[in-house]
C-alpha cells in the first residue's frame, strides 16, 4: 500500500509549503556586509528557535535513568512554554505583514502576494521576510533576486548563497516538516 502524500518541491528538492506572513523589500543597492551578517545571524537565531520549539514535544530522547534526566526534562518543558508564551506576548504587540502561501527551501521562495505588489519586479534584487512562527518575534531573512514576479500572481525568488550552517538548518526544518506530513497520512490510515 503507497502514502499518499503531495511532495512539495521546489527546484528540484524538498519544500516547506504553508500560508504564512511574508514581506518583500525591495535593495536599491546591495546590502553591506554588517547587514548581511545582521540578518544571517538573526535567521539562525530564529531557525535555531524553531527547532528547539519542534523538538519540545520529543523528550523521549532524553536518558530518564540518568542521574537527574527527570529533572532536567521538567525544565527544558518549562523554560520551553515560558519561551513560547513571551514570543506570543511580543509577536501580538507588532504588526506582521499578510500571510500568503509559499514554498521555499534554501534555493529560493515561490509565493503569490496576499496584496498587490508593485515593487515586486523581475530580475529585482531584495530581501524577502518570512515570518515562520507566531511565537517568533523575528522572521527568517533571505536575500536574492526575483527570477519572475507578477504583482497579483506568483513571485520566485533565487536566494543568494546562504551560510551552510542556515542552509543546512533549513534543509533539516524542511526535511521535518515532510516526514510530519507523511507521518500524519500514516495516522489518518490507521484510524
Amino acid at each position: 500500500m503507497s502514502e499518499s502524500v503531495d511532495t512539495v518541491i521546489l527546484h528540484n528538492e524538498l519544500a516547506y509549503a504553508d500560508v504564512l506572513p511574508v514581506q518583500f523589500h525591495p535593495l536599491a543597492t546591495a546590502a553591506d556586509a554588517a547587514q548581511l551578517a545582521a540578518w544571517s545571524d538573526r535567521t539562525l537565531r530564529m531557525l535555531q528557535a524553531s527547532a528547539a520549539l519542534e523538538d519540545q514535544g520529543n523528550h523521549e530522547k532524553l536518558d530518564e535513568e540518568a542521574v537527574g534526566g527527570a529533572h532536567i526534562q521538567r525544565i527544558d518543558l518549562k523554560v520551553n512554554l515560558l519561551l513560547e508564551l513571551v514570543g506570543h506576548l511580543l509577536a501580538a504587540s507588532q504588526s506582521r505583514p499578510p500571510a500568503a502561501p509559499l514554498r521555499f527551501n534554501a534555493r529560493g521562495i515561490v509565493w503569490t502576494p496576499a496584496e498587490p505588489e508593485p515593487s515586486l519586479v523581475a530580475g529585482s534584487r531584495g530581501r524577502i521576510e518570512i515570518f515562520l512562527r507566531e511565537c517568533l518575534v523575528q522572521p527568517l531573512t533571505f536575500t536574492g533576486t526575483l527570477v519572475d514576479a507578477e504583482p497579483n500572481g506568483p513571485c520566485h525568488m533565487k536566494f543568494d548563497g546562504l551560510p551552510e550552517i542556515i542552509e543546512d538548518l533549513v534543509e533539516k526544518l524542511v526535511f521535518r516538516r515532510h516526514r510530519r506530513s507523511i507521518a500524519g497520512v500514516r495516522l489518518t490510515r490507521r484510524a
